[in-house]
């Protein structure tokens, strides 16, 4: 449902889209091409151009090939939307080496494949735009999902990587972590609550980060229901040992915990470089 709203609108926009989906189940067995069929069906029906690709995002070889079917058709490709992912929900007590295994080959795995595939294209063409789709259970975790959002905070840390080493070719990676009715909600959200969290609510976002306008690069945010939200890490003022070796003993610690924790003085951390400072002074 989101993938689908994201290349209807930009399809309405002009843009020539790949529409790829395997066509599995939410919990990523069997294949198919009816999902993918479907919304190519429909952006033509509306006046827009697109092709379906089938292949898997979670090889290299099913990445390029996905990659060379848009090239092959349109030329080029300027925007990578990942937003493949299947959900494996169980208690970590029952979870099988197998949960784990799906939920990263999918979703972290795959997203490696598919920005790897583009990562040469855009930067020769000095241009491109990444958009990875992360989850509130990555951010904030959530009970019976800890392959799921191990995952989805992975995809934070790489995009937030690859906004750095993109930038000097204007090479842009973002982040969303969306709240929408999806194939995937459905699993863990009431009906009555879907009905407000209308994928196409999320799309607008997606829209504006991948154009070549929007500057934004590295960030992340939250998205639904009409309403956006930007999302930085924050640090407390802290506390730093009196010993000269800089080596604090477990009751010092235990003395001073209340200032460790204390965030009434917190602030924006940007840059590893600003983090590691803080050590230093």
């Amino acid at each position: 449902a989101l993938g689908g709203a994201h290349a209807k609108l930009f399809a309405s926009r002009g843009a020539n889209v790949v529409v790829n989906d395997l066509g599995g189940d939410a919990f990523g067995t069997g294949s198919g091409t009816s999902l993918a069929d479907k919304v190519v069906d429909e952006i033509k029906a509306a006046g827009g151009n697109a092709i379906a690709n089938y292949d898997t995002v979670s090889t290299m070889d099913g990445a390029q090939a996905m990659v060379k079917s848009g090239v092959d058709a349109f030329g080029s490709v300027h925007v990578l939307v990942n937003n493949a992912g299947i959900l494996r929900d169980v208690s970590f007590k029952k979870m099988s080496e197998e949960d784990w295994d799906k939920i990263f080959e999918v979703h972290v795995k795959g997203a490696f494949c598919t920005s790897k595939a583009v990562w040469e294209i855009f930067r020769e063409q000095n241009f491109g735009r990444i958009i990875n789709t992360t989850s509130a259970a990555g951010i904030y975790g959530n009970f019976g999902q800890a392959n799921y959002s191990a995952a989805k905070m992975s995809l934070i840390g790489l995009s937030q990587t690859l906004a750095l080493e993109g930038a000097k070719y204007n090479i842009h990676t973002n982040a969303i972590a969306p709240v929408a009715g999806s194939r995937l909600t459905a699993t863990v959200m009431p009906p009555q609550i879907l009905e407000k969290l209308k994928p196409e609510a999320v799309s607008p976002l997606v829209g504006w980060l991948c154009s070549e306008e929007c500057k934004e690069n590295g960030a992340l945010f939250e998205v639904g229901a009409g309403a956006f939200f930007h999302l930085r890490w924050q640090r407390g003022k802290g506390f730093k040992t009196a010993q000269e070796s800089g080596v604090a003993s477990i009751e010092e610690l235990r003395d001073n915990w209340s200032k460790v924790t204390d965030l009434s003085e917190a602030k924006t951390v940007k840059s590893i470089a600003e983090s590691t400072g803080s050590f230093m002074a």
